[in-house]
């Protein structure tokens, strides 16, 4: 009988350094879960190329338009809320985009023009060389973080 080893499997080895989020699917940084400004502020960090840029313009918009907003990182996503009152906003990169997703959406004026599977949900995706209507996403946000949010 011929003489085998058994091998453990081995996981890929990273490009990235130790320090740095992998990047899951469509470019959406992996940061663990955690309460507070700092996980958020290292996901923005990690959102690759222009997303990045894009998710420091929402995070600062967000916190100018609901100066007491809650901040926290669940499901490798940025999520803002009120304390007490659930989340309101939620953002995620994908590979061509970035979305904002308004948990109550349905309840904002406009609603925000991307539909959802969920009656409640809204979502705007900001493209590359989309132009932002910072006046229309601050109103939302303000909308939104005056209405019971998503317990999640």
């Amino acid at each position: 009988m011929a003489d085998r080893k058994l091998r453990s499997p081995t996981k890929a080895l990273s490009t990235q350094p130790a320090s740095e989020p992998r990047l899951l699917s469509g470019g959406n940084p992996q940061i663990a879960k955690g309460d507070g400004d700092a996980p958020v502020q290292a996901y923005i960090a990690a959102m690759p190329g222009w997303k990045s840029e894009i998710g420091h313009r929402i995070d600062a918009l967000v916190v100018k338009a609901a100066p007491n907003v809650r901040k926290a990182i669940k499901w490798n996503s940025p999520l803002y809320g009120m304390e007490g009152d659930g989340w309101f906003l939620g953002i995620h990169c994908f590979t061509k985009y970035v979305k904002v997703a308004f948990f109550r959406g349905a309840s904002l004026h406009p609603i925000p023009p991307g539909e959802s599977k969920s009656e409640e949900t809204r979502y705007l995706n900001i493209h590359e060389d989309d132009t932002l209507d910072e006046e229309q996403l601050a109103d939302w946000v303000k909308q939104a973080s005056r209405l019971p949010g998503e317990h999640m």
